[in-house]
Formats: C-alpha cells, sequence, structure tokens
C-alpha cells in the first residue's frame, strides 16, 4: 500500500467519523438568537444543524411550555415562577428583547409550535426541566404531533428519564450528567434500564468515559462545546453529538 493511498484512507476514515457526529444547536442558535425560542430554532434549521435542543417545564394550566429556567426573570425581566404562571401570562411575556430588540415581541413558545419547526430528516432534543409531573401533557403533545420519530428526550433528573423511556420506548433518551463518578456509579443501570446514552459536560469526557459507555453499548453526547478544538478532540474520541451555541461554526469546523 503506497503512501499516499494511506493518507486517502485515512482521509476518508476521518471524514466517515465526522459525518456520524450531529451538530446539536443549543437551545436553538443561542450565540446569535434568543435561547429557546422559535427564532432561535429556525435560525439554527437555516444553518444546518443536524438538531435543536430545547428545555421544557410544566405551567400552572398544564402546558408544555420552552424554558432553560424555572423562573423567567433572566430571559424576560419579568419575574414570574413557571410552574405558579398560567401559560396565558407566559405568554405576554418578550422573551426575545433580552438578546437583540430586532428580536423584540419573541414569545415564550409552546411545545408544540417548537416541534412544528422541525425539518424532515432532522431532530429534536427535549431537555425535561422539571420532573416527572410534565409526562401526561407531554405524552399527548408527542400522540399529535405527528413527528415522534424526530424526538429525543434528554434531563438530569434520574428517575425523570427513565419515567420517559418507558413511556417513549421506541425514542432514545439520554441521561445528563456533569459528574464522573456519578456517571461510573450509574452507567450499567443506564444500559440495563434501556436508556440509549448519556449526555455529558464535555469537562468529564475522556477515553475511559467512552470506553465504559461503549462497553455498554451506550452512545455518548457532549455539552456545551463552541471551541472548534475541544469539538475536535470528542469526535476522535468517539462522541456521537456536539451540543454548541453555534453550530454554524461546528459545522464548517468538523466536517
Amino acid at each position: 500500500m503506497n503512501r499516499y493511498f494511506v493518507v486517502i484512507l485515512f482521509g476518508l476514515i476521518n471524514l466517515a467519523v465526522q459525518a456520524q457526529t450531529s451538530i446539536i444547536a443549543h437551545r436553538g442558535s443561542s450565540f446569535t438568537a434568543p435561547e429557546n425560542t422559535v427564532a432561535s430554532a429556525l435560525l439554527a434549521w437555516q444553518q444546518n444543524a443536524d438538531a435543536v435542543e430545547l428545555d421544557i417545564y410544566l405551567s400552572q394550566d398544564n402546558r408544555v411550555v420552552v424554558i432553560h429556567d424555572s423562573n423567567t426573570k433572566r430571559t424576560t425581566g419579568q419575574d414570574f415562577k413557571v410552574a405558579e404562571t398560567s401559560s396565558d401570562v407566559l405568554r405576554t411575556l418578550d422573551a426575545g428583547s433580552w438578546k437583540n430588540e430586532k428580536y423584540k415581541g419573541e414569545k415564550i413558545p409552546f411545545l408544540e409550535e417548537m416541534i412544528a419547526t422541525v425539518p424532515s430528516g432532522k431532530k429534536l432534543v427535549i431537555e425535561i426541566k422539571c420532573g416527572v409531573e410534565v409526562l401526561p401533557a407531554l405524552q399527548k403533545i408527542v400522540a399529535n404531533c405527528g413527528k415522534k420519530k424526530q424526538l429525543i428526550f434528554i434531563g438530569f433528573g434520574w428517575e425523570t428519564i427513565l419515567a420517559a423511556k418507558q413511556l417513549f420506548p421506541k425514542n432514545a433518551c439520554y441521561w445528563l450528567s456533569s459528574s464522573a463518578t456519578d456517571v461510573q456509579e450509574k452507567i450499567k443501570e443506564a444500559a440495563k434500564k434501556g436508556l440509549d446514552g448519556i449526555n455529558l459536560n464535555n469537562k468529564i469526557v475522556d477515553e475511559e468515559i467512552v470506553r465504559l459507555a461503549k462497553r455498554q453499548h451506550l452512545k455518548v453526547l457532549s455539552w456545551t462545546i463552541d471551541d472548534p478544538e475541544e469539538a475536535k478532540r470528542l469526535v476522535k474520541l468517539g462522541v456521537k453529538g456536539i451540543t454548541t451555541n453555534r453550530p454554524d461554526v461546528m459545522k464548517s469546523s468538523i466536517r
């Protein structure tokens, strides 16, 4: 085998590995647009993200709303606890101006609105920020959305993500963690309970933790990476999904 052929072969292998790594837009394309809004999701799709990640809570009137925090202060300037506030009130808040005046009037979305943006062939990664109380309402939305196969569920809450997997057995479900110790303690149980993988803070991802996951036939995703060199490190380790605030940058950097 001549040297030129070897270089070509390794280049093709590297491209194949990179092609298997999904670029997941963190709360949409949130470097530019206001996080967890329809505008942020649409921008991520325009930037050819493979998936959009978002966060959900249950409002007082049992609507599933898309927001990262348990209260609205940071992203709207007005302080309401999501779980204690009706969706009618939440929807009056401006969730865009804090990022840029051109996004003034962006609403806290209903989950249904975000699902509606998902193009064919793309995925929506739904992080359950609250607990199991959201699952009945979530089940109804998933059943009626017409895009069930395009949905992935993630969560830090151990019991919540296990319950989500029971409720949606055909959908990929990943447990979130930023503790290497917790991962080592729970990884076998994660596989035993039928989870599809683990979604880890990039700071704890190394060869050992990826190897542990592979032994249990679990995929590894990682968050939140905006540095191209760090993304390349994770890809080489075998991480299958890179969550980033800048999907456009990651797309051009690792491919």
